[in-house]
């Protein structure tokens, strides 16, 4: 399976979503996707791109680790590991061999907001591909050993990405703190204690109440038409049954205003590099009033997002008193979402003298609105990104589905450059002022155990 999407890898996510919009730039020629809802409410996207004869299917699921019941935590991820132990129709591994066989390739990941799947092969075999999606949409067959042994293989992966990796646990308390009642503040990837217990009566029911066509939405990027795609989609995906159960709209328990900052310390023996982070909460692009969302892009970039940036020039060129610096705004999420900074000190240097240079570079911005050929340079920067990331037909179908699945419209994604463009200085500085304020935030501080290990008392 490929890594679920924790916070680190959505932000990455955010970006490739905002690439996307850049279709709508003049020097694009990308015409707008196709759309079209079958009867039982699946959702089509069909993003053509005929330069070689190759397809990518992705399905995305309007469902995620935000999603789960509590006390279940990691339950999304679970099922979506489930998903590939076979139907009645194609039992396990038959779908995978066949990817392989045609030479194509396979993945899934999970977010907390959607889980996805997806598959990319040459064009001839698209239908095979949706005759398998389409079947294990509904038809999932597990039982309790395959169950049990792929629990296993996620406690495992557990082991591997966030218990033996500090700078992993530390980002998992720090979104623990930051989130004091949204489920965000769960990992993707589940509390261990909790993936323990998660059963197939578990999975099962999270599978019958989520997995419908009526929760998805089925992008297809590549060498195909949307005349000759349609009777494909029909013929498989279509004879799927509807979930009537499936909500309009999905409620979570929100954030109360925070009130206080909160801090973070995790001391590991593995620490070569300690690292500061501070996480503010603020809108996503969902949520946000109108032009806060882009103004907070640029702001992201003004402040971390390269080597001309102001937090890389005042931490590492102009002191120096870090390795690296950086700062990043999650965009893509369905519910309020995290800005965020971090730093890597040289050695000798403490905590406290990197977050004075955040305090600073943070008050003058929302003091000091940024000069226009700073703002200018990073809105050609963001732009630019989306436009040359273009060339990739899975990186367009992931645009539109990260998009769609997290409240945003077609015209959202494709108008995106436009509203960059009109980010004026003065909205950089006022979102700088409303939302970096650090009641807001978690700051999370990694550092080396130097503590000598116990030894453990012979009876």
């Amino acid at each position: 399976m490929m890594p679920i999407i924790r916070f680190a890898a959505a932000l990455a996510i955010a970006l490739v979503f905002l690439a996307g919009a850049a279709s709508a730039q003049n020097t694009v020629t990308s015409e707008p996707p196709a759309t079209f809802t079958l009867p039982n409410g699946l959702q089509v996207l069909v993003i053509q791109d005929h330069r070689t004869p190759v397809v990518t299917q992705t399905v995305w699921y309007k469902v995620g680790s935000a999603d789960e019941t509590p006390g279940t935590s990691g339950l999304a991820h679970f099922l979506e590991h489930l998903m590939f132990k076979g139907t009645a129709a194609h039992p396990a591994g038959e779908f995978s061999r066949t990817v392989r066989k045609v030479g194509g390739d396979e993945n899934a990941s999970t977010s907390a907001d959607y889980t996805l799947y997806f598959q990319r092969v040459p064009r001839d075999q698209l239908d095979k591909m949706m005759e398998f999606e389409a079947d294990r949409m509904t038809g999932l067959v597990l039982d309790d050993e395959n169950v049990l042994r792929e629990r296993d293989v996620v406690l495992e992966e557990y082991n591997m990405r966030v218990a033996n990796n500090p700078d992993a646990r530390l980002n998992e308390q720090m979104m623990a703190a930051l989130y004091l009642n949204h489920p965000y503040g769960r990992p993707v990837i589940g509390w261990h204690q909790e993936i323990e217990k998660l059963s197939r009566e578990d999975a099962l029911a999270f599978y019958r109440r989520f997995y419908a066509p009526n929760n998805a939405i089925l992008v297809i990027a590549g060498d195909v038409t949307v005349e000759d795609l349609r009777p494909m989609v029909e013929a498989t995906f279509g004879k799927v049954a509807p979930q009537p159960a499936i909500p309009v709209r999905r409620i979570r328990p929100q954030e109360p205003e925070p009130v206080a900052p909160r801090t973070v310390t995790l001391a590991d023996p593995q620490v070569e590099q300690p690292t500061v982070k501070r996480y503010y909460l603020v809108p996503s692009s969902s949520t946000a009033a109108a032009g806060e969302s882009p103004a907070l892009d640029v702001l992201a970039q003004l402040m971390g997002g390269s080597s001309n940036s102001y937090l890389y020039r005042a931490l590492v060129v102009d002191q120096p008193l870090a390795v690296a610096a950086s700062a990043s705004y999650q965009s893509v999420s369905l519910d309020p979402t995290q800005f965020s900074i971090a730093a890597a000190p040289k050695p000798g240097v403490d905590f406290a003298q990197i977050e004075q240079v955040f305090d600073k570079v943070i008050a003058d911005i929302a003091q000091h609105p940024p000069a226009a050929a700073d703002l200018e340079r990073v809105k050609t920067q963001l732009i630019a990104e989306a436009i040359y990331a273009q060339d990739n037909q899975a990186t367009m179908a992931r645009w539109y589905g990260a998009g769609l699945t997290t409240g945003s419209s077609i015209e959202d994604i494709r108008s995106w450059p436009d509203r960059i463009r009109a980010v004026t200085a003065e909205q950089v500085r006022a979102v700088a002022q409303k939302w970096l304020d650090k009641k807001r935030s978690v700051t999370g501080y990694l550092i080396k155990d130097t503590a000598p290990k116990r030894e453990e008392k012979r009876s």
